[in-house]
């Protein structure tokens, strides 16, 4: 699973479209160490008016029924990580206990730190990736 500190820097360089099966973390201290999963008996994204908001169906910890999608940080998977570096990642490698990517960029080939979790070699990969000011439609990427 990607790390918060990395979810958080990915975060406003990727336009998210919740769906099933997606993570997410609420930053506020006291839940920010839980991890939710949207699912339609649990966590049921709800769209009105163009508006989203989570409904946390049938939890009682932290008398906690909504909060609101923009508040939420992404914790995207390790294939929607790899699908959004699209035509940008070359090649995934174990070296020793760790993950490297390798890339291109806008500054030409890369190659991340070595990582212990290969979410953070590709998110490392993707922040080296994505040009300067740039926002990556999270749903287009996707839905390829």
């Amino acid at each position: 699973m990607i790390s918060r500190d990395l979810a958080a820097r990915l975060a406003p360089l990727l336009d998210w479209t919740p769906a099933n099966g997606d993570q997410f973390y609420i930053p506020r201290p006291e839940i920010s160490e839980s991890t939710f999963t949207i699912a339609d008996m649990v966590v049921e994204l709800i769209v009105k008016n163009g508006d989203s908001r989570f409904h946390f169906n049938g939890t009682v910890e932290w008398a906690l029924d909504s909060v609101e999608s923009d508040v939420v940080v992404w914790m995207p998977r390790e294939e929607q990580l790899r699908g959004l570096l699209g035509d940008a990642f070359l090649s995934l490698d174990r070296v020793g206990g760790a993950w490297v990517v390798s890339g291109t960029g806008p500054d030409g080939a890369f190659h991340t730190e070595p990582r212990g979790d290969a979410c953070d070699a590709y998110a490392e990969a993707l922040l080296v990736a994505l040009p300067a000011g740039a926002r990556t439609g999270a749903a287009d990427v996707l839905s390829r």
